[in-house]
């Protein structure tokens, strides 16, 4: 049975803790693909094959390279990153920011960012130019920049509105003109018409995902995963029924109720790069990541890579291009650990045909 009464309350040991994150995020509770997105608040989205794989590891049906994305969007969500989710979820994650009613983009022109630095007139002009052409079905990001081009868009213009980090095509997504497409190649599509929640509604609500699937969590875990102040979630638990626990002497919060018999940690788990069990909770305080791997996992240009779990604790992380697979191991692990590592990702791709390892 999970969890006991001791001197703190409730109690449950650091090993409790790890099977029912693993549970409740799916990765030994696997359900079908709007589920899981639902639950993990959308699968973050910088590399589309992440979200492959994240959803691969975690579903009860057949997912494949041609269909995981099919229901979804992408989008900037949780901590101003881009997520894959379910359409109907925009109103949650779009919270505050309707679609501008008006033809003119009148209201758009208001919201600059340090990219987005054409006049008032050109955006307006441009933004207009761009969901229209999106609407005729040139929904590409190199096929929407030769139609400014040849329309007279100016180059600093053009690295304006398609700049790396977002620029003006960000603009657009994030005030519901358009989302991108899941798919590897950038590609957009007209966002459905939509209500956003009010602010303090949606807030709620997306912490509450958090309580009910990530967590228990302490308050550093939830202001980390949500890239707000501790003050202000302590601000949104005020008026949430939380219940808590206490892992090694610390206050964790969740909703819901904690299975009582878990599946016991698997031995193996290759999780995807960006995954939520990485991203959901304060990283210098991870169960599941060594403090000293850390670097080997959130590298220092943001990246965070895709880790190899043995037994319920990160002990390098891996690489598959095409049907090759490369293992980095950051400990010395055993032939018979090895094995069991190399069943894990046959079980996953089924195709590989060379296998490296490094430490």
């Amino acid at each position: 049975m999970l969890g006991c009464v001791g001197d703190h309350g409730i109690t449950m040991t650091a090993d409790e803790l790890k099977q029912i994150r693993l549970f409740r995020q799916h990765l030994t509770d696997k359900a079908d693909k709007i589920t899981v997105v639902k639950d993990l608040n959308g699968i973050q989205a910088q590399f589309t094959v992440n979200i492959f794989y994240s959803l691969k590891i975690r579903c009860n049906e057949n997912i494949t390279e041609e269909n995981f994305g099919d229901g979804l969007v992408k989008n900037w969500t949780v901590r101003g990153t881009v997520h894959a989710f379910a359409k109907d979820d925009l109103p949650l994650f779009k919270y505050g920011k309707a679609r501008y009613k008006n033809s003119d983009f009148g209201g758009y022109v208001d919201h600059f960012t340090r990219e987005w630095t054409l006049t008032p007139e050109r955006q307006k002009y441009w933004s207009a130019f761009i969901v229209d052409k999106v609407k005729e079905g040139i929904c590409e990001r190199e096929e929407l920049k030769k139609a400014c081009v040849q329309s007279g868009m100016t180059q600093r213009e053009l690295d304006s509105t398609f700049d790396q980090w977002g620029g003006g095509m960000r603009e657009l997504c994030e005030h519901g003109f358009l989302n991108y497409k899941v798919k590897e190649k950038k590609s957009f599509e007209i966002c459905p018409p939509f209500e956003p929640m009010e602010e303090n509604r949606a807030e709620r609500k997306i912490i509450e995902r958090y309580l009910t699937h990530f967590a228990p969590a302490t308050i550093k875990d939830i202001s980390y995963y949500y890239g707000c102040t501790q003050t202000k979630i302590k601000q949104i638990l005020n008026g949430i029924p939380v219940k808590t626990v206490s892992v090694n002497n610390n206050e964790h919060f969740y909703l819901g109720d904690i299975t009582e018999n878990c599946p016991d940690i698997p031995r193996c788990i290759l999780l995807s790069g960006f995954d939520q069990l990485m991203l959901g909770y304060k990283k210098e305080d991870s169960i599941f990541l060594p403090n000293k791997y850390m670097r080997g996992i959130f590298n220092l240009a943001g990246i965070v890579m895709p880790p190899v779990l043995l037994d319920g604790k990160v002990v390098g992380r891996w690489r598959k291009k095409k049907n090759n697979i490369t293992f980095e191991l950051f400990e010395s692990v055993s032939e018979k650990n090895k094995r069991v590592i190399l069943d894990t990702a046959e079980n996953i791709f089924y195709n590989i045909k060379k296998v490296e390892w490094s430490i």
